[in-house]
């Protein structure tokens, strides 16, 4: 088996005069240069780990590899870095306890961990404070936004740096003239998130915005336009302005609908009666032909048939829509790589997808309309997917079609190798039963690179436009509510440059912390006071802690060439050890997101992280010390900053530096 000098890891592309004193007593130390060998360069603790399997491999007759896929971060420091428990080793003839005081007492004390302790079933290992001061500081203050990521999860090759994966993650997808409502905010934040996670993990990232930018409620808005539109109004607000118009127009079609309605039940009892109903066929017809829904369905049938005219139109509408949307998303430090939409959907690929379900025998009519019936499937799990309509009894074909269509599309494009469909639980079944159909169609090879991420509902949430949730108002009146909140402390508020885009930036925070707290797929109650507090775990919070550390910053005034050449030994107190053992396991945080696809496990690695800073300033204080402890400190306290920077940016936080 090949090996490698852990010196030269700890070595590798550093500066810092400590690399070379904990390089230098570990010199004997070996590992295996297995495929996990590479990620000690993105991953610091990986040295321990591979240093622990090695050393625990001869002790329990396991292989080193087994070891160390088991070795598992602590819950709480007190019991230990590292955790083994001894039961998935799966060793015959002992009971786990016994093997875990066993084995405890043959593993033997190194340079960068003590005795490990067994308790009960599980050996924890603690890892040595000096030696972890000097591997983890420097690291950090080196890479920078770089630590914590790791460019080769992301690699089909990892001797190929090119060999990237790829990924669609589809996400906000709000309704043009229609309110943009919570589901999509919910959607926007978790997406952007995702995003910026499997970028930091090395992937290649595409990401979409399929809009609601097609169907007969354009016919409504041009007629709409026509009758109420102001190009001023346009111009100015076109997402507000196409909205007002559309619940103007709808005020003249729901009269028109419930008329006709009546019209056809009265119709429906006179032919029971058997009586003469021409003159009332007559009358709905002509009711039907001068209505505003009538007009509407001829505009669309226009835009698909590809009437230049109505196209111009539809496209200026849609163009104005996203460019408004592009200047809100800037504001949550999002952006798309492609605008797509129902409207890009070729009819061919509709079409094509029909036959498809036909020709393999998957669709039937039933009464007039075209449907997929997987009840009647004697697998279990797809029997419980019911039914899913292709095609409405009129023949106008539905979501189905078009969303089998895209995935193919987008699959002879982009040769994605995940995508993800950021959209919320109210649609499990309707995405379970398009993957399953999509599978049965013969296009497993995009059906098992699809998977739905799910989350649940914003409850209580209004603004000034009433229950209409357009993002701008929800952002403008948490920011003007921050505002409110940062003026209670007049002292600090003369302090702040802008404190205008300061509220703004903190009302972003609040909006966006409030919805990645819990799990995705919980509901939670929309609550302004509660998400613009400075106390708790609040976005606002974070923002205190990040401008906090800046102001250290500031005051210590010390050059990076200082922290550089600090003495980290002189880092001795529990709480700088405890924090530095808390900054070696964001890497891992990071990657095991990648797993729960949870904002909330960033999050709550933040918000412990945070508690441990604001417990520590007291007992480490920077202005005042001695100028090697204030160095050293310094040191830990810049680590800290970077690393509370880099999760709040892959949360899509902007970080202030002073508020």
């Amino acid at each position: 088996m090949l090996r490698f000098h852990l010196g030269c890891v700890l070595r590798h592309k550093t500066n810092f005069r400590n690399m070379d004193s904990i390089a230098k007593p570990m010199a004997n130390l070996y590992v295996s240069t297995d495929a996990k060998a590479a990620l000690a360069q993105s991953n610091p603790i990986d040295i321990y780990r591979y240093h622990i399997s090695e050393t625990l491999a001869p002790i329990t007759g396991k292989p080193s590899s087994e070891i160390y896929e088991r070795l598992a971060w602590t819950q709480t420091f007190d019991k230990g870095d590292l955790g083994l428990p001894v039961p998935a080793l799966r060793i015959q003839g002992k009971k786990p306890g016994e093997l875990a005081v066993d084995f405890a007492e043959k593993y033997p004390e190194s340079d960068l961990v003590g005795k490990p302790v067994a308790n009960g079933t599980f050996l924890q290992f603690y890892f040595k404070p000096e030696p972890l001061s000097r591997l983890i500081i420097p690291s950090i203050l080196e890479k920078k936004a770089k630590y914590g990521t790791n460019d080769k999860l992301g690699l089909k090759d990892e001797s190929e740096p090119s060999s990237k994966k790829k990924i669609i993650v589809e996400f906000s997808s709000p309704n043009i003239a229609k309110p943009f409502h919570a589901g999509h905010l919910r959607s926007t934040i978790i997406g952007g998130f995702l995003a910026n996670l499997y970028n930091a993990a090395g992937w290649e990232v595409t990401r979409i915005n399929y809009l609601g930018d097609w169907g007969r409620q354009f016919g409504l808005l041009a007629n709409a336009f026509e009758m109420y539109g102001s190009e001023e109004k346009l111009e100015r607000d076109p997402i507000g302005h196409l909205f007002d118009i559309y619940v103007e127009i709808n005020k003249v079609s729901k009269p028109e609908e419930d008329a006709i309605k009546e019209k056809k039940e009265e119709l429906q009892q006179a032919e029971e009666n058997k009586e003469d109903t021409a003159e009332l066929e007559k009358e709905i017809a002509a009711m039907e032909a001068n209505s505003v829904n009538e007009k509407a369905r001829q505009y669309f049938r226009k835009l698909e048939t590809g009437d230049k005219g109505a196209l111009a139109i539809w496209s200026r509408f849609r163009n104005l829509s996203i460019e408004r949307y592009e200047k809100t998303y800037a504001r949550l430090n999002i952006h798309f790589d492609v605008y797509s939409g129902e409207s890009q959907v070729e009819m061919s690929r509709m079409e094509r997808a029909v036959e498809q379900l036909r020709t393999s025998g998957l669709s039937e009519d039933s009464k007039g309309a075209v449907i997929v019936d997987l009840t009647k499937s004697k697998d279990k799990n797809i029997k419980k997917l019911g039914k899913a309509l292709v095609k409405k009894t009129d023949g106008s074909s539905l979501y189905l079609t078009r969303d089998i269509g895209e995935a193919v599309k987008r699959y002879e494009k982009y040769h994605f190798d995940k995508m993800l469909y950021v959209v919320s639980s109210q649609q499990d079944m309707y995405l379970a039963q398009l993957f399953k159909i999509l599978e049965l169609m013969g296009n497993n090879e995009v059906a098992e690179r699809c998977q739905h991420v799910n989350f649940g509902m914003v409850l209580g949430m209004s603004t000034r436009r009433g229950t209409v949730k357009f993002l701008d108002d929800i952002l403008r009146d948490v920011g003007e509510h921050m505002h409110e909140v940062m003026k209670r402390n007049e002292k600090k508020y003369q302090q702040v440059d802008d404190p205008e885009q300061t509220a703004d930036t903190l009302g972003i925070s609040a909006v966006m912390v409030q919805d990645m707290k819990g799990k995705r797929i919980n509901d939670y109650e929309f609550s302004v006071e509660r998400m613009t507090s400075f106390e708790g775990d609040t976005g606002p919070y974070l923002q205190y802690a990040h401008a906090r550390l800046c102001s250290i910053t500031r005051k210590a005034n010390l050059t990076p060439q200082d922290l550089r050449s600090a003495d980290l030994s002189l880092l001795t107190e529990s709480h700088a050890i405890n924090l530095v053992r808390a900054l070696a396991s964001w890497p891992d945080v990071v990657q095991n997101t990648l797993k729960t696809l949870e904002p909330t496990t960033v999050l709550t690695y933040l918000f412990k992280m945070t508690h441990m800073l604001s417990s520590s300033y007291d007992v480490l204080q920077v202005v005042g010390s001695e100028l090697e402890v204030k160095k050293a400190r310094m040191a830990l306290y810049e680590a800290a900053r970077q690393v509370l920077n880099n999760g709040m940016k892959l949360l899509g936080l902007n970080p202030v530096e002073r508020m």
